[in-house]
């Protein structure tokens, strides 16, 4: 363990060592500002049926940059070694490379948590500055965050698969993108088809991302979709472990 989390700090190192993570930090927390605002703005206007929580993590402008975060995380984790020439010597040093996959994946995954925290940090500012005269339904905001760390776990992983297949981070970053696509794509087909056929149903509770998130933000918790996520994220790292591998008996 103690290889593993020297990796690990070296890759946070890098992380947040790196300009690039403190621009995309900047940008997200820009536009994540505007999506609480637009939130607010719709709250003033007239009386919702949706809480503050769901107009923030629900509406068709949370998935126009959604889909985008992962790659511009991931891209670099194995893509950029791959380029440097330095992943073969890393595979090769007298360390696992579980250790070298997961010290990777989990810096991706620690930088992921950090972007999310100013916006949770915007809901306690509101409540400060409106004095509690605005609900914000504490279920549906954890759910909120559950639902967003168990996705990203898979999309992040989805992600390493993409970097660690490539040596080019902007393919990298293509191919990241076209497999979160792909599989919010898949979901929407299936919810679509559940409306007029009911054999679909059961399948739209477990790969429609988008319900899942409408679902948890609305404060109604599914243990279906966390298994699923869980088990599919063990898979994809899985196989990004044999990328490695095979890299590494190449090498």
């Amino acid at each position: 363990m103690r290889t593993f989390f020297i990796l690990l700090t070296k890759e946070l190192r890098s992380f947040f060592l790196s300009p690039v993570a403190w621009v995309v930090l900047a940008m997200f927390m820009a536009i994540c500002g505007l999506s609480f605002s637009w939130s607010i703005n719709i709250l003033r206007e007239k009386p919702q049926d949706q809480s503050i929580v769901q107009w923030t993590f629900v509406p068709v402008w949370f998935w126009l940059y959604y889909p985008f975060l992962f790659p511009l995380i991931t891209m670099r984790l194995f893509a950029e070694e791959q380029k440097l020439g330095t992943l073969e010597s890393l595979l090769t040093a007298p360390v696992r490379t579980w250790q070298v996959m997961l010290a990777k994946y989990f810096s991706a995954v620690i930088f992921y948590v950090v972007l999310w925290l100013p916006v949770l940090a915007y809901f306690g500012i509101l409540t400060w500055i409106l004095r509690g005269k605005v609900e914000i339904p504490q279920g549906a905001l954890m759910g909120s965050y559950l639902i967003l760390f168990i996705t990203g776990l898979f999309h992040l992983a989805l992600g390493s698969l993409a970097s660690a297949l490539t040596k080019n981070q902007i393919i990298a970053a293509i191919l990241g993108f076209a497999f979160i696509l792909l599989h919010f794509l898949i979901g929407v087909f299936v919810m679509q088809q559940a409306q007029d056929h009911q054999e679909f149903r059961p399948i739209m509770d477990y790969v429609a991302i988008k319900g899942h998130i409408e679902s948890f933000a609305s404060g109604l918790l599914d243990t279906r979709p966390m298994v699923y996520y869980t088990s599919g994220t063990l898979f994809i790292l899985m196989l990004t472990h044999q990328v490695l591998e095979y890299r590494r008996w190449k090498s």
